[in-house]
């Protein structure tokens, strides 16, 4: 899954020889992201924080009405998050939609509390998921993720890759 920041801001870091240089902020989102399964059924796969959007494998263990999962998917983990404007409202818990909402309300909150920016988006509205269904496409999904700070020159996501206006 990825999960952009609001307006493509370059928060988390920057890219030097094909290596990610993680800010404060970024380096928070990399810490909590650590922490998702002490406080859920998950196990965590291939990921990495770029200067404007996060990539990651999340893998549900213990999903109701499904058997073992892996979707692409990005989470901070803190239980009984209150979920700000910039997530799916209402998802049932232990969803991936309830992940992510929970993972980019907490970080907000910690990420404007570290700037000092009270009720300031630092997340695009929604996420992009993928459901993983063999291990060819598994395998694919993790070597782009390895390989993305190597490709930033030519990424979709890197704004300096953006249609110039005229």
């Amino acid at each position: 899954m990825t999960i952009c920041t609001h307006l493509r801001e370059e928060l988390f870091g920057s890219i030097s020889d094909g290596t990610v240089q993680l800010t404060e902020i970024g380096q928070l989102v990399f810490d909590c992201w650590l922490t998702l399964p002490d406080h859920h059924p998950v196990e965590l796969d291939e990921f990495i924080v770029m200067p404007n959007h996060f990539h990651a494998i999340l893998v549900i263990t213990n999903h109701v009405g499904a058997g073992r999962a892996s979707l692409s998917s990005s989470y901070i983990p803190f239980p009984r998050a209150q979920p700000d404007t910039t997530i799916l409202r209402n998802a049932p818990s232990g969803t991936l939609g309830s992940i992510i909402g929970s993972f980019k309300s907490v970080a907000t909150k910690q990420i404007n509390r570290l700037r000092n920016t009270p009720g300031f988006p630092v997340w695009q509205r929604s996420f992009y998921e993928h459901i993983i269904r063999d291990e060819i496409a598994l395998n694919r999904i993790r070597q782009y993720i390895i390989d993305n700070p190597t490709n930033w020159d030519t990424d979709s996501e890197n704004p300096a890759q953006a249609p110039k206006s005229t």
